[in-house]
């Protein structure tokens, strides 16, 4: 039977903000409208060349300091203020240690700055996914088709046995052009259900 492979992204899929009081607390005290911290963090030039490892991390805190007028001092708080409504979503680590044992291969494809390993090994997923590409790292960002083609080849599978899990739309019409199975992960999604479901089709149609 060929491998199968499911592959997850990280901001937004396994890693949700849930509170968001520490970034609006940050508009309020710069006087800012709601969002407007998050839309240079997030939205910035800086931000993509992050990204894409074209500059290190401390330069593109730097350029949001720039944006935001913020002194050394109130960006070291912000820096630290800013992810701390970040949670992990241990349901869905469940889910892909569940869909390992079944002998699925699990892989990450991340459109994320270069700190991304060491996150990921911070909350104690080290050895949790067989292949981890991260945007910085290749240079690459999705929807690029080589951004799904590397993930592909270091889980040796092909695209029509991959069910890719993102939360930009863009990013999954972009695993989908390739000819992936995916969808864009959203609250209430029930994926185990539609995984259990694409597996079955898979194995029928491989045996």
């Amino acid at each position: 039977m060929r491998n199968l492979a499911v592959i997850f992204d990280w901001g937004g899929v396994l890693m949700c903000t849930e509170d968001y009081t520490p970034r609006f607390s940050w508009d309020d005290r710069l006087g800012l409208a709601r969002g407007s911290v998050e839309s240079v963090v997030h939205g910035s030039a800086h931000w993509r060349l992050a990204q894409q490892g074209k500059i290190t991390l401390d330069v593109y805190w730097d350029g949001v300091g720039g944006e935001l007028n913020l002194t050394p001092e109130l960006l070291s708080e912000l820096r630290a203020d800013f992810y701390s409504g970040d949670r992990l979503d241990r349901s869905l680590v469940d889910l892909i240690r569940k869909m390992r044992k079944r002998g699925l291969l699990v892989g990450l494809l991340s459109n994320y700055t270069t700190d991304l390993a060491d996150l990921i090994a911070g909350e104690g997923l080290g050895g949790l996914f067989d292949a981890q590409v991260i945007s910085a790292e290749i240079g690459i960002t999705k929807p690029d088709p080589a951004a799904y083609e590397a993930v592909l080849t270091e889980l040796s599978v092909e695209p029509q046995d991959a069910f890719f899990v993102d939360d930009f739309e863009e990013n999954v019409k972009g695993a989908r052009s390739l000819g992936m199975r995916a969808v864009r992960f959203m609250p209430g999604l029930e994926l185990e259900n539609l995984l259990n479901v694409w597996i079955s089709e898979k194995t029928d149609a491989i045996t």
